[in-house]
């Protein structure tokens, strides 16, 4: 990279993350590349790319030699095509090292727990042993489940068996009796700059989540602290560049972790609005060793909605009624198909009267998807 020159970050994927990754880029003039599975995606509609496949080293790397960084916006790319990159001097932020435990559950876990952090009781299983986790739990694909999608809630061991037939190895799980779900993003930089943004309650429906709310309501200062503390302590641990996203379990007056996600995060979208710095921008900032932007909110609460795929098609004509009842509401639209229960866009609204902005921000979102029509 030259000093008087901007630089290139190549993203892998083109999905919606990297489409809210362009404007801090534009305002950064910073020079933003796609790695794209289809010029139809999200991202690639709006952005230079390239389409390939992420599975190709040789594609990867291709692309990679034209860009100063490398970054991701999904875990989708395997851990060896990162480290191909790697061994060709390739700029990837995050690591291999650290994307890993991004992309295999078992490793998170087994991380976690050997630096005593709080984690559900565990266990491996394929069907060699008994499951030493009583029933009811919870069984995990080890890669690549995300939205509900790879998680099943195991009642007995011949239900546990007929999973195995779809996977070889699961990873077991505790069923714990939570309180509520919440996110801690925190960003870090190459020289060991980190931040966080103040803890997010979750609310999942069908496992996707469905709404956030900034800061988590209904959970002590002390809970608060100390879920910021764990994100801290785990980008320190990895060794993470960029920002992640650390989904918690809120069990009585303790925390458990339940995913991490190294890279921008659906439970950090309120921060587009809601806060000083977003995590996108800071995701930019992190990976390209800059100083890192202030993540305090703009308002008392940021509110926001997942819009899911319904009944309407039509995402542009909703805004004549949503904008003139609530002038303040963000709108952010992915510009993909719709389709039942995808994630098509999302809402924002930030202010100071939480029960408002809950209420404008779920009515937009029935709106959006066609389940109220006024």
């Amino acid at each position: 990279m030259s000093g008087a020159e901007f630089p290139i970050v190549g993203v892998i994927g083109a999905g919606q993350l990297a489409r809210m990754m362009i404007a801090p880029a534009i305002a950064l003039g910073v020079n933003l590349k796609l790695f794209a599975a289809s010029s139809e995606d999200s991202a690639a509609l709006s952005a230079e790319h390239v389409v390939g496949n992420f599975l190709n080293p040789d594609e990867v790397l291709a692309f990679a030699k034209t860009c100063d960084v490398i970054t991701f916006e999904h875990e989708l790319i395997p851990n060896s095509v990162i480290k191909v990159l790697e061994q060709n001097q390739v700029v990837v932020r995050p690591s291999s090292s650290a994307f890993i435990y991004s992309q295999n559950k078992a490793q998170m876990r087994k991380i976690l727990q050997e630096n005593n952090l709080p984690v559900p009781n565990w266990d491996l299983y394929s069907g060699d042993k008994d499951p030493r986790i009583p029933f009811p739990l919870i069984a995990k694909s080890i890669s690549g489940g995300y939205d509900g999608r790879g998680v099943w809630v195991v009642a007995d061991e011949s239900e546990l068996r007929e999973l195995l037939k779809i996977q070889p190895t699961l990873l077991l799980e505790e069923k714990l009796n939570f309180t509520s779900e919440i996110a801690v993003m925190v960003a870090r930089s190459p020289h060991g700059q980190a931040a966080t943004w103040p803890p997010t309650l979750t609310v999942q429906r069908d496992g996707i989540c469905i709404q956030t709310i900034t800061p988590a309501p209904d959970i002590s200062d002390t809970l608060k602290i100390s879920a910021q503390e764990i994100a801290l302590k785990i980008a320190d641990l990895i060794g993470l560049v960029g920002v992640m996203a650390i989904e918690l379990f809120v069990v009585g007056d303790r925390l458990v972790i339940n995913e991490l996600a190294a890279r921008p995060h659906n439970s950090g979208h309120w921060s587009i609005e809601g806060s000083v710095t977003s995590q996108f921008e800071q995701h930019l900032r992190a990976i390209l060793d800059l100083p890192l932007g202030d993540t305090s909110m703009r308002a008392d609460f940021a509110v926001m909605g997942n819009v899911l795929g319904g009944a309407k098609t039509n995402m542009y004509r909703p805004y004549l009624h949503l904008f003139a009842r609530t002038p303040y509401l963000k709108v952010h639209q992915y510009r993909k198909e719709v389709k039942a229960g995808r994630k098509v866009g999302h809402v924002t609204a930030i202010g100071n009267n939480l029960a408002t902005l809950q209420s404008e921000v779920s009515h937009a979102v029935d709106y959006m998807n066609g389940v109220v029509d006024e």
